[in-house]
């Protein structure tokens, strides 16, 4: 944890920068490196019949760790995304509560 989904960006561009964008996001929240897990969801969107290319979305699931950190968290991933050539980047955040999260059968909580 956290869980970052990727819409919108194709598997193949989103490792361009990844594991610093990793890294920078792994230090700033103090939580190790293998906790990340970046997915690259492939969508189809349609608008009035027709494949769309799809603006780049991103979804963040994880524990809360207030405004300020997830500011910074939007911040990074906005510039990583334009990095990779796009001009907007759409971002939310889901928070997780511990007592429902469970690994192997245990839950955080």
């Amino acid at each position: 944890m956290p869980q970052i989904r990727l819409r919108g960006i194709p598997a193949e561009r989103a490792c361009e920068g990844s594991s610093e964008l990793v890294s920078q996001l792994a230090e700033h929240l103090d939580t190790p490196r293998d906790w990340f897990t970046l997915e690259a969801v492939h969508s189809s969107f349609i608008r009035d019949g027709v494949l769309q290319q799809p603006a780049p979305t991103i979804e963040v699931l994880w524990f809360d760790r207030g405004q300020d950190t997830q500011d910074w968290v939007a911040k990074r991933l906005t510039e990583w995304t334009q990095r990779l050539g796009y001009e907007s980047v759409d971002i939310w955040f889901t928070a997780l509560e511990a007592h429902r999260y469970y690994e192997n059968g245990e839950h955080f909580g």
